[in-house]
């Protein structure tokens, strides 16, 4: 598994959490974009990538199809709650 080479950015606040809970329910980038993809969301490898290191902004489809993807509150991963709702 690669680890990240760069700091994260500050392009938007959910991709941190993304990479977590990504890694928590052992999916791997390809997979989540697989899933991406079928939910209707066009995004390439290197822009979840780039979503992931915070390096990109994230648009409000997106933002719900990772949430019904990863099985999350909306609110966790915009941090507004601690625990994984």
């Amino acid at each position: 598994m690669n680890t990240r080479k760069l700091a994260l950015g500050n392009r938007n606040i959910v991709g941190a959490r993304v990479t977590q809970i990504r890694k928590q329910k052992g999916i791997l980038q390809k997979d989540l974009l697989a899933k991406l993809q079928v939910a209707g969301i066009d995004i390439s490898l290197p822009a979840l990538s780039l979503l992931e290191g915070q390096k990109r902004p994230v648009f409000d489809t997106e933002l719900k199809a990772l949430s019904e993807i990863l099985d999350v509150d909306v609110r966790w991963l915009l941090g507004q709650v601690k625990t994984e709702i």
